[in-house]
């Protein structure tokens, strides 16, 4: 499945992908080269196929163009997702190395709070960081509807 776009956990759980990214982050001495570092994961992100750049995937409430698209597999939901900002590409890996590849019970239990912990929305434009937190809340709609579809 080497042309899957969605994004398959890293971690085993939400909660230990959050630690890692912090400690990623710590590695880096200032803001510059976390940036550097968050554009690059938006770089490895699995390609977006452009028949989804549509209407219908776009993400609202983001100053960038922002697409996702879901699937639920064997009780898990996988996330892929596009920007075309390359910083916000690298917003949607960090979010996508959390909840990508979780059960919907785990993705509304992990609150996005961990990016305000992490100092990100601070360090962000406010609109961006507005944007981020659209980002999440998408995630959040799509695993509470998957959690009602399943009774």
């Amino acid at each position: 499945m080497t042309d899957d776009p969605f994004v398959v956990p890293e971690d085993a759980t939400a909660i230990e992908a959050i630690a890692a990214i912090g400690e990623d982050f710590a590695l880096f001495d200032d803001w510059e080269q976390r940036y550097r570092y968050i554009i690059e994961l938006g770089r490895k992100l699995p390609a977006f196929p452009e028949v989804w750049m549509d209407d219908a995937h776009r993400v609202p409430g983001c100053q960038s163009r922002v697409w996702m698209e879901a699937v639920e597999r064997e009780g898990r939901l996988f996330f892929a997702g596009t920007s075309d900002a390359a910083i916000v590409a690298g917003l949607i890996a960090l979010l996508l190395r959390v909840y990508s590849g979780r059960p919907a019970a785990e993705i509304l239990a992990t609150d996005p709070v961990f990016l305000k912990n992490l100092g990100l929305l601070e360090a962000l434009s406010t609109n961006r960081g507005n944007g981020v937190a659209a980002m999440a809340r998408k995630l959040h709609e799509v695993a509470r509807a998957v959690q009602r579809a399943a009774g």
